[in-house]
């Protein structure tokens, strides 16, 4: 079984699936989907499906995303939605052996991951996709609120959670070397913009009533869609799943994520409104324009002060490096969102402040990211 970086043996798989169907299956082909430690299976046998997704733990030198409490939160997580909330929002679990380290999902397949098809045909071509994405989002969010208890009672019982996975913890950390970051930059991070930073991140840490779960990873990169058709949208990847504020599922349609240098306006698409509408659903509070456009701003805010962590990084690297320009409109972006809502103004003026200076430091960064010809919706970041 899976050790070492190593995929699950074809006869472990064929092993659990048998012992749950009482009768022989066979795995009759088996294709890895790089880079991830997933494979895509064939299997042959009775009452059970045509293809499976097979998912696995990767430990070993070099390999990222180790560690088996991973697969027990992802197993979790995804029995939480489908057995005990009945949602169809994410694949469904199969079949799992903890202990040997895999998990046996729902083939979402002819989806595709909506990162992927915005990259190679643009956003234009996929409005309503976007559109899906967003609803999703907030249905997640809607669906899962007032669940907590539910939720950490099943994952309790697969195994302790990585301590670092903790999300107070994380916000902690973010709290106390933001004003160091900030000070070497030579934009203190002080006066009203620090009482404000710490009233942000107060907000994210107690959410109230928009305490739901979230898959951990809220990016166009975990969303599969169909091409043709309604898109029937589906979230995966829940390996860093756990309750949390709702809003910070949606600083993605505002502020760039990792794979974009920028996302467009999301006001003025009608994305925003397609995510706010669905949260709503499940979490009145979202309907209040202070409580929500305050949740929001925090929440861009805290992404763009963590983001900000990688400039020493940048700045080491060469002229026109994608990473620049999206740092600088991840500030910006976070600046505008929270001025959009008039929350945090000392806190936003001091990331327009931030930026201001890493477009004078990196002139190649020094770009107009509101202009839709340049920068259309998800311009994507070459690494």
């Amino acid at each position: 079984m899976p050790s070492s970086g190593t995929a699950p043996r074809r006869a472990g798989v064929e092993a659990l699936l048998a012992g749950l169907h009482s009768a022989p299956v066979r795995v009759v082909a088996w294709e890895r989907l790089e880079p991830w430690a997933v494979a895509r299976v064939t299997l042959r046998g009775e009452a059970v499906p045509r293809t499976v997704v097979v998912k696995w733990v990767r430990d070993g030198p070099g390999e990222t995303r180790t560690g088996s409490w991973r697969l027990r939160t992802e197993v979790g997580a995804l029995r939480f939605l489908s057995d005990d909330l009945g949602l169809a929002l994410a694949p469904r679990v199969v079949a799992a052996d903890l202990a040997a380290g895999f998990v046996v999902l729902e083939d979402l397949a002819p989806r595709a991951a909506l990162d992927g098809l915005l990259r190679r045909d643009g956003a234009a071509g996929h409005a309503g996709r976007l559109a899906a994405f967003a609803r999703a989002r907030g249905e997640l969010s809607a669906s899962t609120a007032g669940h907590a208890g539910a939720y950490l009672r099943r994952r309790a019982a697969l195994g302790p959670v990585d301590p670092a996975a903790d999300c107070v913890a994380g916000f902690a950390r973010l709290r106390d070397g933001a004003p160091v970051q900030a000070a070497a930059l030579g934009v203190p991070l002080a006066g009203r913009a620090f009482t404000e930073c710490g009233e942000a991140l107060a907000e994210l840490t107690d959410p109230g009533p928009f305490l739901v779960l979230s898959n951990g990873d809220a990016e166009a990169n975990n969303v599969l869609v169909r091409e043709s058709g309604p898109p029937d949208p589906r979230v995966i990847d829940f390996e860093s799943a756990g309750y949390t504020h709702a809003l910070l599922d949606a600083v993605c349609l505002h502020v760039p994520g990792p794979g974009w240098i920028t996302v467009g306006d999301p006001v003025a698409a009608g994305l925003a409104d397609q995510h706010r509408r669905a949260l709503a659903r499940g979490v009145p509070a979202a309907e209040d324009d202070r409580r929500y456009g305050r949740g929001l701003a925090a929440a861009c805010l805290f992404w763009a002060t963590a983001r900000l962590q990688r400039f020493t990084a940048l700045d080491a690297r060469v002229r026109g490096d994608h990473g620049r320009a999206q740092l600088v409109e991840t500030l910006e972006a976070a600046a505008r969102t929270a001025a959009h809502h008039r929350a945090f103004p000392h806190l936003a003026g001091w990331a327009r402040r931030t930026a201001a200076l890493l477009r004078r430091r990196w002139p190649d960064a020094d770009l107009d990211f509101t202009d839709p010809d340049a920068f259309p919706p998800y311009t994507a970041r070459i690494h």
